[in-house]
């Protein structure tokens, strides 16, 4: 045995557990089969995929603190909570914009791919007699498939594009701006994709499949991977996620013998540098990268995390957080988000079968005073450059935040290269739609900074809108920003326009209820006529 302990300065890391007074219970999570991390988080809000009738759902709350919890919201939430309904069959996936703390993306069964603004007006007066909850109303619906949405992940530097994949095989990137048609097309995968990960400035995807194999795409040119490798031998479950601005890859996996594993992976050519057999068990591992060189994974069904910190082509054990509760699920916040004065490293929400609980991993130090040394610059929410530019072939320059000042900085422009694709591909051409689809609803203004306009399903097409803040501006070489006068007037419609649709909700819901006091009133006559029988 060596006598020698490797130097590090996360060899103390350790993940602390909220009170329970600052996590959130009386969660009705999903019950769908289908692999996801299941909650998505922003800086400032949750979203969890959420079990409900009549369609698809997924609940939008106040993302607690794991030191002080979610002010104004109950630490057990009511039976009722406002809900975001618009999809008509279950919600397989949800992701927060990296550029926004209030708008997150959902994909469903239903083969739409739809975007929400959150207010915070929607979280008044929780608990108080009389509150009555407002469901939330997409900004934007998109036709992405005839079949399933699986994932949706956003552009990390470009603003307004969104990546979905769909239940025949393929990636599609969309700029939110025109939304008609997807702006390229992502194909060759043999089967269900299972997980995608654009590099830290979205130069490069890549993807994990069910016919075991590792795909590198250029998501500006299109077509098929340039790069493909063997991945795990077992097909259950593999997950992929990039490890910052090392050129490794990091997948979670089953091995031919149902063994869990964890491996490394060069990504010029995919070969494999790393393999770690974890255990033996069936649950499927979720990968999550931190800036810190540290790979925190966490099986669905284990009650623990384990941590690992990445050096030299090498994972090295640092601990393990162990808990009795085991996990639905599992995300980690923006590092932009957490407390540098706790010495906290990152901030992750394990999903039990009825609750929320926030973990913080910290690093222990006795200073008062900022760590430089555990704190290097995280990526900004401002966007490094727009839809049109990305699709364009702009050199990305990521910018990044400083967690001591807050200033904003550039790093290098990245031109990142494969072997058979130029460093900046050409503009693909839209891909036309194999069917008929009802116009999307968008929006257009010039203002960077979101504001949510809930708008009608039967708009017969776009309305353009120029309110003060704005989720989904077009990315085309210019912006349209109509007079006041017809904004107050389009405003004015909108308002009337989703009061329609909420009374018409509310009616679908009762209409609803009826139905089923009929179905139910139909079996106890049935049941009382065999019985008379």
């Amino acid at each position: 045995m060596s006598r020698f302990v490797r130097a590090s300065k996360y060899r103390h890391v350790f993940g602390q557990p909220a009170k329970k007074e600052h996590g959130i219970d009386n969660l009705k999570v999903t019950s769908s089969a289908w692999d996801t991390n299941v909650v998505s988080a922003s800086a400032k809000y949750i979203s969890i995929n959420w079990s409900a009738s009549g369609g698809g759902a997924f609940a939008i709350l106040p993302a607690p603190s794991p030191f002080t919890g979610a002010p104004g919201l109950p630490t057990k939430l009511p039976d009722i909570v406002p809900l975001a309904r618009s999809h008509t069959a279950p919600v397989l996936d949800t992701d927060w914009s990296p550029h926004s703390d209030t708008i997150v993306a959902s994909g469903g069964e239903d083969g739409k791919v739809m975007i929400w603004q959150v207010e915070p007006s929607a979280f008044e007066d929780w608990g108080v007699d009389g509150w009555v909850p407002r469901d939330f109303d997409p900004v934007l619906r998109i036709d992405a498939s005839q079949r399933k949405v699986g994932q949706v992940l956003w552009h990390p530097a470009a603003q307004h594009v969104l990546a979905s994949a769909v239940g025949d095989h393929t990636v599609k990137l969309w700029d939110l701006g025109a939304p008609e048609n997807p702006r390229v097309v992502l194909g060759g995968h043999g089967d269900t994709i299972q997980s995608l990960a654009f590099n830290p400035t979205g130069q490069l995807l890549v993807t994990t499949c069910r016919d075991r194999k590792l795909r590198v795409f250029d998501p500006r040119a299109g077509g098929e991977a340039v790069r493909v490798g063997e991945g795990h031998g077992g097909i259950k479950g593999a997950r992929v996620v990039w490890m910052g601005e090392h050129d490794r890859i990091a997948t979670t996996g089953f091995s031919r013998m149902s063994d869990r594993q964890v491996a490394v992976w060069e990504t010029g050519s995919l070969k494999n540098v790393k393999t770690i057999t974890l255990d033996q068990s069936a649950g499927v591992v979720m990968p999550f990268w931190s800036d810190n060189n540290i790979l925190f994974l966490a099986g669905k069904g284990d009650g623990n995390i384990r941590y690992y910190e990445y050096e030299n082509d090498n994972l090295y054990g640092l601990d393990e957080h162990k808990s009795s509760e085991p996990q639905r699920g599992m995300c980690f916040v923006p590092r932009r988000a957490v407390s540098t004065t706790d010495c906290e490293i990152a901030r992750a929400y394990k999903l039990t079968s009825g609750g929320i609980e926030p973990i913080a991993f910290i690093v222990p130090r006795k200073s008062d005073s900022f760590q430089s040394d555990i704190y290097p610059p995280a990526p900004s929410s401002e966007p490094s450059l727009s839809a049109g530019e990305f699709f364009s072939g702009k050199p990305i320059s990521l910018k990044l935040v400083s967690l001591d000042t807050g200033a904003v900085s550039s790093a290098a422009a990245s031109s990142t290269s494969l072997p058979t694709r130029s460093a900046t591909a050409p503009v693909p051409q839209p891909v036309p739609s194999p069917s008929p689809a009802p116009s999307p609803i968008t929006k257009v203004a010039s203002d960077p900074t979101p504001i949510a306009t809930p708008v009608s399903t039967s708009a017969p097409a776009p309305i353009p809108v120029s309110p003060a803040e704005v989720p989904i501006p077009p990315s085309r070489s210019t912006s349209y920003v109509p007079d006041d006068g017809k904004a107050t007037a389009l405003q004015g419609d909108n308002d009337r326009l989703t009061a329609e649709l909420r009374e018409a909700r509310a009616q679908i819901r009762n209409l609803e209820l009826q139905v089923e006091s009929l179905k139910a009133n139909a079996r106890k006559a049935a049941a009382a006529l065999l019985d008379g029988n």
